[in-house]
């Protein structure tokens, strides 16, 4: 599930976790419903249902605010230690897979608490489809390789290596991978807001 010590390759062998049961769990000793998960995180209960059985799996944002809503953090929940450090040397960053797509994920920050954006580089395979998402924040994307259609509201961009986009993420939005070669993309998001009222 994790790898240090080592440069994470999109090639490498990882066995997919379902972490949909880690998530029931966390959410029933909590006391929580499905309704109360969906109400703070702006997600479905139809999709946070799919999740827990293993159906579907959330996006790295949506993992990110279900683990919030759950008071726990992602790290906490996918059991991938959370050091914090200002430095990562490309032979040392953790990773992780979600999906039966197995999206692949390099984790780049945060390097303090309390940081305010999350960095990462996510490879996805050939035709994968993103979770349609809309939710407070704001997202910075830079294609490394491979290409994307990506939806953002009523327009469509097709991003080449190189290319980049940077938006508000109240804006409806979802992106394919295109052609036979997987993608490789630089992900930049706002971390969220924990809520501290207990």
């Amino acid at each position: 599930m994790t790898t240090s010590g080592q440069t994470a390759t999109p090639e490498a062998e990882h066995e997919t976790p379902n972490y949909g049961a880690v998530i029931r769990q966390r959410r029933k000793a909590l006391g929580m419903t499905l309704d109360d998960v969906a109400k703070a995180t702006n997600l479905t209960i139809g999709f946070l249902s799919q999740v827990e059985r293993g159906i579907s799996s959330p996006s790295l944002s949506s993992f990110m605010r279900i683990a919030g809503a759950l008071q726990t953090s992602l790290e906490q929940l996918i059991k991938v230690p959370e050091p914090y450090s200002e430095y990562v040397s490309k032979d040392a960053r953790q990773t992780y897979v979600l999906g039966k797509s197995k999206r692949l994920y390099e984790k780049l920050g945060p390097g303090f608490p309390g940081a305010l954006t999350y960095p990462c580089i996510i490879h996805r395979p050939p035709g994968h489809v993103s979770e349609h998402m809309q939710h407070e924040g704001e997202v910075f994307c830079y294609l490394l390789s491979g290409s994307l259609e990506y939806h953002l509201g009523n327009n469509v961009f097709i991003l080449t290596p190189g290319d980049c986009i940077h938006h508000d993420t109240s804006k409806p939005h979802f992106s394919k991978v295109l052609g036979d070669e997987e993608s490789e993309e630089l992900w930049v998001s706002s971390a969220p807001i924990k809520d501290s009222g207990g």
